[in-house]
């Protein structure tokens, strides 16, 4: 049993990594490569087999993002530990102070904003930076990638190939400091492609140099601009420094109509960003903003648009010839664009991630009302995008787990037009009848396949109204099977789970029944 106050405090820390690192969907191995260390470092540590140093805790934190709370625990037990005395008259360094090796650098602040104007994205990106290593900083390096087909690799490397991106196009130009002490920023090339440039913004001019300083800061800004024809209708942030508060914005014309969805990419999943995007009007530009505080390092963050005005420029895939060969849309290589990419675009979790496989925490309701509102919400905007790619003739489902929240959230549209969805709160199966029938089914998050599942023909669901009230609902054949799927992928389960042994899937290229409702 722990009596020692120095090993009570080593339990909170190894608590606070722990919880901080199943947050952050990180397994052992993953957080131990991101902070540099062997691969069973952090188990070790974890295991109470390995003492923390200041070193781990400083990693630990940044790589983390936990607000403070790894640095804090780790603080309380190396107080206890070398006996300083009381924790609350130490001044704390900054944890955030450690970095990939090579680099000295914070981000304390990044802006990015992608205006179009008469045929041009403008992109300006503005960063405050703090140098928190201990040698000057003289240059920053600046990566610019264009993707006119993100979804079609093939056709958006012959395109660049044939209409590269040009210095003399983009209009480069970078500036550091502030008001009236900003200095113009040189720069100098490191990579030339097609597709893609890195430059190093260096901290001099023709006047002379102005190095970044340990303890220092300042901020740059940077912009060029890319034609139409060469940039997709994607703006992705990477975040390769350690960085406090990201905030990116985009700027279009209200005719366009734009509709505009965010996709978080990490080491363990690709899902919809967490936070809601705002959206104000501002004299005939329609301006969309996203920001998040303490993002991971390495995630990078995706926001897409489509423009749905007669007046707007044409997408990229509709200002592209796409055939079709018995119906299906193929890519502008010739080759089927896969379904999975279809789903995965408007930030649909796809199979693979680890929170399709874990059960979903139920709603404590009514006190947290506002979150299952929310949840709900974010599923109808979810559904309302899918009708512009698929026709659900069958009737369509889709769960929390699957826009990368793990809450126990579902909702579900009858095959019937025009029917009401049907919201499912914490939801469980109480009761089912013996009669069953087996039939091909799909899944959002795994959509280049069909499977035959035997389903029960009626189930009895309990669930929760949004005031914590709980019902009963009995559906029937199609909806009994839709139900049924979405309350699997709640607790963790898909529908390749109740295939029989030895069933085989069948592609999608060569399932017959698309289009029609199931037979009963």
């Amino acid at each position: 049993m722990t009596t020692s106050p120095v090993e009570r405090a080593a339990d909170r820390f190894v608590s606070a990594l722990a919880q901080w690192r199943v947050e952050r969907g990180m397994t052992k191995k993953q957080l131990a490569a991101r902070m540099g260390f062997d691969p069973s470092y952090v188990s070790h540590v974890e295991g109470r087999r390995h003492k923390p140093t200041e070193d781990f805790a400083r990693r630990a934190e940044a790589v983390l993002a936990a607000g403070g709370a790894i640095w804090h625990s780790f603080q309380e037990y190396d107080e206890l530990r070398h006996a300083r005395g009381p924790v609350l008259h130490r001044d704390p360094p900054v944890p955030a102070q450690w970095m990939p090796p090579g680099t000295g650098l914070i981000v304390e602040q990044e802006v990015a904003e992608l205006t179009y104007t008469e045929g041009a994205y403008r992109c300006v990106i503005r960063r405050a930076l703090y140098n928190a290593g201990v040698e000057p900083v003289t240059r920053y390096l600046v990566k610019i990638a264009v993707d006119r087909y993100p979804h079609d690799p093939q056709g958006s490397n012959r395109h660049h190939r044939q209409h590269p991106l040009s210095f003399e196009e983009m209009d480069l130009r970078a500036v550091a400091g502030e008001g009236a002490a900003r200095e113009p920023m040189q720069w100098r090339l490191k990579l030339d492609r097609d597709a893609a440039k890195e430059v190093w913004l260096l901290f001099a001019n023709d006047q002379g140099q102005f190095p970044l300083y340990p303890g220092e800061r300042t901020s740059i800004e940077y912009a060029y601009t890319v034609g139409e024809e060469k940039w997709g209708q994607w703006f992705q942030r990477a975040v390769r420094l350690p960085t406090r508060n990201l905030t990116v914005r985009l700027n279009f014309p209200v005719e366009f109509e734009p509709q505009v969805w965010g996709v978080e990419t990490s080491l363990a999943a690709e899902v919809p960003v967490r936070t809601p995007l705002e959206r104000h009007n501002d004299a005939r530009r329609a301006v969309f903003e996203w920001s998040t505080d303490a993002p991971l390092l390495n995630a990078r963050y995706r926001l897409e648009w489509r423009f749905r005005g007669q007046s707007a420029p044409t997408t990229p895939d509709e200002g592209v010839p796409r055939p079709r060969v018995n119906g299906q849309e193929r890519s502008t290589n010739g080759h089927e664009l896969r379904a999975s990419q279809r789903m995965r675009g408007i930030g649909i979790v796809q199979r693979g991630a680890d929170l399709l496989r874990q059960r979903s925490r139920h709603f404590q309701l009514p006190r947290e009302e506002q979150a299952a509102r929310d949840a709900v919400a974010g599923l109808r905007t979810t559904l309302d995008r899918l009708e512009a790619l698929h026709d659900f003739s069958k009737g369509v489902g889709l769960a929390a787990p699957q826009i990368g929240l793990a809450v126990a959230a579902a909702v579900v549209r009858p095959p019937e037009r025009g029917a009401e969805p049907v919201v499912l709160l914490n939801p469980r199966v109480v009761d089912e009848s013996s009669e069953t029938d087996e039939q091909y089914e799909g899944c959002l998050s795994f959509f280049d396949y069909r499977g035959l599942v035997v389903r029960p023909l009626r189930v009895d669901v309990e669930h929760a109204r949004f005031d914590g009230t709980r019902v009963i609902t009995s559906f029937e054949q199609a909806m009994a099977r839709l139900v049924s799927h979405e309350i699997d992928h709640l607790e963790g389960r898909l529908y390749v789970d109740r295939m029989a042994a030895g069933a085989n899937l069948v592609p999608v290229e060569e399932y017959s029944q698309a289009g029609k409702p199931w037979s009963y």
